[in-house]
């Protein structure tokens, strides 16, 4: 009797394992919150984008409201940081966030057409997301959850 009730006991474990790590994934895939980006150099190397995200609740499922304040540093016309709202739709472990410029922070060029940043990225963890920025121009980008300090 022992050794049936040990493959029992084994089978159980084996069963239930998949079930929790599955939820422990799902947590750890959480992505609202605070997020710093940057991209890697693109226009030729002549331009790199930074900044920060955040992500809070909606009431629609897989949606997320967010704001993003991109920094853009280009060689041949200086640096321009816009503030923007945003709408993140989680599909699984993809993200696609879609962006509305609100206002220019600062702006070297008088004029200069800025086109709304979007992104498409994949989870990784709970700190780290993927991907890259599709606007004007394309480039991989990285997202990383920030740490939170206590002041």
């Amino acid at each position: 009797m022992r050794p049936a009730l040990m493959s029992l006991l084994a089978a159980s474990l084996f069963l239930f394992a998949p079930a929790s790590y599955a939820a422990d994934e799902k947590d750890s895939s959480d992505i609202l919150g605070n997020w710093t980006f940057q991209t890697k150099p693109y226009r030729d190397g002549q331009c790199l984008m930074s900044g920060t995200a955040r992500l809070s609740p909606n009431p629609e499922s897989g949606v997320y409201d967010c704001e993003l304040t991109a920094v853009e540093v280009c060689s041949m016309w200086g640096r321009s940081v816009v503030q923007q709202s945003c709408t993140a739709r989680r599909f699984g472990n993809q993200v696609s966030i879609r962006s509305e410029i609100d206002q220019f922070l600062e702006s070297k060029i008088e004029g200069l057409l800025y086109v709304p940043d979007n992104f498409a990225l994949t989870i990784q963890s709970s700190k780290r997301m993927y991907g890259s920025l599709v606007s004007a121009a394309i480039a991989p980008a990285e997202f990383i959850r920030s740490e939170e300090g206590i002041s």
